[in-house]
Order: structure tokens, then sequence, then C-alpha cells
């Protein structure tokens, strides 16, 4: 079972991380993806699978003063 930023998320084994992070309103360049340690190149997400067993954090970034 894949866990994304903590919790189980079965639906998302199998498709392309890419789709995953649209359909669930990610803005792709506010953002960065940790793949079982180690960051995802932005030019990746479209061509990822998201794997049975991995861990992905998805961190946001947010400006302010």
């Amino acid at each position: 079972m894949v866990r994304i930023n903590g919790k189980e998320a079965p639906e998302a084994v199998g498709r392309k991380l890419l789709d995953y992070l649209k359909e669930n309103g990610y803005r792709t360049e506010r953002i960065a993806v940790e793949c079982d340690g180690t960051i995802l190149p932005k030019d990746r997400y479209g061509e990822k699978v998201i794997g049975d067993g991995e861990i992905i954090e998805i961190v946001s970034f947010v400006g302010g003063g």
C-alpha cells in the first residue's frame, strides 16, 4: 500500500504522479515531491508511476513575510 503524506492511498497505486497531483488540487510549480526519501525532479512527474509500498511526501511552498 502506498502512503502519501502519512495516509494510506490505495487508489493512487499504478497512476501517474502528475495525474494524481492535478486531481488532488496541487499546483506543481509550488510543490516538491519526495518518493522513498529522494526528491523527484519536476520533469519526471508525468512519467512517474506510483508503486505499491512507496512512501510519498508532498510539500507545498508558502510565501509570507
